[in-house]
């Protein structure tokens, strides 16, 4: 039962897809971040469907590709998002520290975090039709193009796994707010919470290594580059780590795996 009441308060949490509703308790919070993950494997089954789907109806790659675009973000409700553009914010102000941990306090947007988005987007569209593009003839998980995007879909499980693992060891910029009670429970149960995270993790690479070796070594290899600069980000603008802060590592990670496993799409097909 607990570990139900877990995996719900962690969707109701990080995603729009309806659960129970039931009165929480501190305990319900300890394992929220190993059930983390588990949405991040949620929107990539969900984006791996809606791919084969278009491609049983000969859906345009274009067309498949903003319907791909659109999985995470009405899954998640663009909850991470939110945090990438106050982020944005943030880092355009070029103020000091507690300024810029005011700015992600400020429930307004500026023109550099419309601006960074837009980019952002631009991105992530122009590499999922890339993406699906090469595989828009699969008709069965076995192709290439199928195989391609299952690989890529699985960094949505491994960015939310190197997000829990930073709430769980990298500290906190402020002494209050969601990530700093999120970390304060979730270090009540920091081995387990740690040890859940390292076999989604370890489960996710294995899986995209297996699926196809060359492209999953690169997605790995990708999110631990955002990963590492993201802790240098963090520490040295904001002093740690927010609940913003965070959502700006699974939107960056998540278009920096798209945009890799493009290159590798148009190195392939040269």
């Amino acid at each position: 039962m607990r570990l139900l009441r877990t995996i719900a308060v962690t969707f109701a949490q990080y995603s729009r897809i309806p659960v129970p509703v039931f009165e929480w308790d501190q305990q319900d919070m300890v394992y929220s971040m190993s059930a983390f993950p588990l949405v991040g494997a949620v929107i990539g089954l969900l984006n791996t469907g809606v791919f084969m789907l278009c491609c049983g109806f000969s859906v345009p790659a274009a067309a498949a590709a903003l319907l791909m675009t659109a999985v995470p973000v009405i899954v998640t409700g663009g909850f991470h998002i939110d945090g990438f553009m106050d982020v944005s914010d943030a880092l355009s102000s070029y103020a000091d520290r507690e300024e810029k941990l005011r700015i992600l306090k400020d429930p307004h947007i500026g023109a550099f975090a419309v601006i960074r988005l837009a980019l952002l987007g631009l991105i992530y569209i122009a590499s999922v039709i890339i993406i699906a593009s090469y595989g828009s003839t699969s008709r069965q998980l076995t192709d290439p193009g199928a195989i391609i995007v299952m690989t890529s879909s699985a960094g949505f499980v491994l960015s939310r796994c190197l997000s829990a693992y930073s709430v769980l060891t990298f500290r906190s910029a402020k002494n209050e707010g969601m990530l700093y009670y999120e970390a304060s429970s979730a270090g009540k149960g920091r081995k387990a919470n740690l040890a859940c995270v390292s076999v989604w993790a370890i489960a996710a690479c294995i899986f995209m290594i297996s699926m196809d070796p060359a492209a999953g070594i690169i997605v790995i290899l990708t999110c631990s580059c955002v990963f590492v600069w993201y802790r240098h980000l963090s520490y040295s603008r904001f002093g740690g780590i927010t609940g913003d802060t965070s959502g700006w590592l699974v939107t960056v990670c998540e278009t920096a795996v798209m945009a890799a496993t493009a290159v590798y799409i148009v190195i392939i097909q040269q």
